[in-house]
């Protein structure tokens, strides 16, 4: 993984393991000691809504989270979901790639806390996300999937450039989703 320099505005201090850093933003991967961040992220309405219910109740299932989902795919892949942390190292949400049973290529996904939302966060996040996936890691298609009625991760899908394509489910008898594309180059 590329390791950028983090200098925030005002001489702010780094934030330590940055991976992605953006204008306001720095990306880093999520560790142990994100559980209660990850914890209260993954109760968030928003979240249980159009994501879907991680079973994560308590701080252990927050650990367990981070230990099987993004830490394995850092492991196996070399990449998956970061927090996204202001320039004061705070997190605000998370966003990175993610690779699914039933998806041939990787797919950018985010979610933020609602205090953090309808700031530009996503939309600044997500476009680093992709740019970090095609000059670093050599991705060449990278896609994203969201329920039909979120309409906010819509508008940010489209805004960092990619398309709908068209339906799918990712099992069987799962919920219909949006699967979204680089489009035609």
């Amino acid at each position: 993984m590329s390791r950028a320099n983090s200098r925030g505005a005002h001489g702010s201090a780094a934030v330590r393991g940055t991976v992605i850093e953006t204008a306001r933003l720095a990306l880093r991967p999520l560790e142990l000691e994100d559980d209660g961040f990850i914890l209260e992220l993954l109760n968030e309405p928003a979240f249980l809504r159009f994501i879907g219910d991680k079973g994560v109740r308590t701080l252990d299932d927050a650990r367990s989270y981070l230990l099987k989902g993004p830490m394995d795919s850092y492991a196996r892949h070399g990449f998956g979901l970061y927090a996204v942390c202001l320039r004061d190292g705070a997190p605000a949400g998370i966003c990175g790639l993610v690779r699914r049973d039933g998806l041939a290529d990787p797919d950018v996904g985010f979610a933020f806390l609602a205090r953090y939302r309808s700031r530009g966060y996503a939309v600044e996040s997500a476009a680093a996300v992709l740019m970090h996936a095609r000059r670093e890691l050599g991705l060449r298609r990278i896609v994203a999937i969201t329920s039909p009625e979120n309409c906010e991760s819509i508008a940010v899908l489209e805004k960092i450039g990619l398309k709908f394509e068209r339906t799918i489910r990712l099992a069987e008898h799962g919920p219909e989703l949006k699967l979204f594309g680089p489009g035609r180059a």
